[in-house]
């Protein structure tokens, strides 16, 4: 299916990255939300994902209840200080997550390092986004960036041309690159995810490239706990000016939450027909960060998938610790 625009028209060794993506986690506590359809345990089978192996800072929330009025086909919530699970919806069920997957291309490139690596703009771009349909960042052949400023076009605009681009540099080939995105899906213990491209797009099908709720927390775990990563997702636009080896660029992030819903600090949105509208999300508020994912939202509104987390981000920070 071909892809719809939002708004705005818009590598190490595997072990090096696990260990880039260690943090502070633990397993998911056992306070569930009623209707939720089954306890979830996401990574807890890969011993180098950020959710194992940690001991809680906090006391687990008073999870009562369930966030009314969710559209999403699947989704969840999970306290990211102790990795409770606070509500969950199919969040192991394999569906697409469109352009979420930049956030795997992202956490690849960023764990390489040398953001300041100059890149070329190869000619294949022009087609590439022709032949999908795709979002743009509007980026010319011959056009030369530095990896950071790619990774903005990336993951604001979501462009594919970004991408494709960074994905034949650090694959070096797309093929190559691809085999990293999964082989690191694999060691972080995302044992429900496979990626068949670096941006989601529905090809060869619909379904090649998908996820569960669970793994996609995981990586944005992951992806959250590298600086470079966090300082761009929050950010609602980018203003590349013109110099020597490219032109001006503006690119605007189409998350809505950034900028609407207090706290918010991310992380990335996506759409494609099959996949519906999609969220990757996270907030901080009263030192508490919450993070989640909605996969499904229908294509009623632009919005859909940020009305969602806002309502479940409501509902999470409304939870309070146990007084004894």
């Amino acid at each position: 299916m071909r892809l719809r625009p939002r708004t705005l028209t818009a590598a190490l060794a595997v072990v090096m990255i696990a260990a880039a993506a260690t943090g502070c986690s633990t397993a998911p506590g056992v306070a569930y939300a009623s209707g939720a359809t089954h306890a979830v345990a996401p990574g807890a089978k890969g011993a180098e994902s950020p959710r194992a192996n940690a001991t809680p800072a906090v006391p687990p929330l008073l999870a009562a209840g369930a966030p009314k009025g969710i559209k999403a086909r699947e989704g969840i919530l999970v306290d990211a200080a102790t990795d409770q699970v606070l509500w969950s919806k199919d969040a192991d069920t394999e569906r697409p997550m469109a352009s979420i997957t930049k956030v795997m291309t992202a956490y690849l490139v960023i764990s390489a390092g040398d953001l300041g690596r100059k890149i070329k703009i190869p000619k294949g771009v022009l087609n590439y986004v022709a032949e999908y349909g795709a979002a743009s960042d509007d980026l010319e052949p011959g056009e030369v960036l530095t990896a950071q400023e790619l990774l903005y076009g990336l993951l604001l605009q979501s462009g594919a041309d970004a991408a494709y681009t960074l994905a034949t540099t650090y694959g070096p080939g797309m093929s190559a690159f691809v085999a990293k995105m999964n082989a690191t899906a694999r060691s972080l213990g995302m044992d429900h995810t496979h990626f068949a491209s670096p941006d989601g797009l529905p090809y060869p099908t619909e379904y090649s490239t998908y996820s569960t709720p669970s793994d996609l927390v995981i990586l944005g775990e992951a992806a959250m706990k590298l600086p470079a990563f966090r300082s761009i997702v929050d950010q609602t636009q980018y203003h590349l000016t013109k110099e020597d080896g490219h032109d001006a660029h503006w690119w605007y992030s189409d998350d809505s939450l950034l900028g609407s819903y207090r706290g918010a600090v991310g992380i990335k949105t996506g759409y494609t027909d099959d996949a519906g509208h999609c969220l990757l999300f996270e907030a901080v508020r009263g030192g508490r960060t919450l993070i989640g994912v909605v996969l499904g939202d229908p294509p009623t509104s632009v919005d859909a998938s940020e009305q969602d987390a806002a309502r479940i981000l409501n509902w999470g920070f409304s939870l309070k610790q146990p007084t004894s």
